[in-house]
């Protein structure tokens, strides 16, 4: 069954973590760029509607722009990720979203809380734990990831990959013309 997902996309963590996604993360050949996820599961793409998008702009006006640091590795049982180091707005971000639509939990409510977070490996313990030694070795050589989060991308996979389908931009971002919004 086809989903849809609210992700913030990170591509300036891609040059640190790209080779183990595609190692390690078999979303990457599905086309899932470094992301942090703000909502997934989300509804079906063929549900999305002009209406919906305008709920989900508006929950989204809620947090303005932000820039965030990823300086840490972080483990779950069979997920190596990069940490945030003020995960305070991607949970406010997941909180407005999840208070416009609350059939739609973080991770079909698997989980008493969120921990957002950019995944490197997931799948596998022994691999999560070398890539948690090959991520740590990283941060230490070339230091952690600084982005801004301007936007938030709703992504889709209807056909079997994962593409963009509606990105939202953040109060306090620039716009296509150099004014903020």
């Amino acid at each position: 069954m086809a989903i849809s997902a609210f992700t913030v996309q990170v591509p300036s963590a891609e040059p640190l973590v790209r080779d183990l996604r595609e190692r390690f993360d078999a979303t990457t050949k599905l086309g899932v760029p470094a992301h942090i996820t703000v909502l997934v599961p989300f509804m079906s793409p063929s549900d999305i509607t002009p209406a919906v998008l305008h709920r989900a702009q508006q929950a989204l006006a809620a947090v303005h722009s932000f820039t965030f640091s990823l300086n840490a590795v972080g483990r779950f049982s069979e997920t190596t990720y990069l940490a945030i180091a003020e995960p305070a707005p991607f949970i406010a971000l997941t909180s407005a979203m999840t208070e416009a639509f609350p059939d739609f939990q973080p991770y079909g409510g698997a989980h008493d809380s969120v921990v957002p977070h950019l995944t490197v490996a997931h799948g596998n313990a022994d691999e999560a734990a070398e890539a948690e030694i090959e991520l740590r070795r990283r941060l230490d050589t070339r230091g952690g990831v600084q982005a801004d989060c301007t936007s938030i991308v709703l992504v889709e996979n209807s056909t079997g990959r994962w593409e963009s389908m509606h990105v939202f931009a953040l109060p306090g971002s620039l716009s296509a013309s150099g004014n903020l919004r």
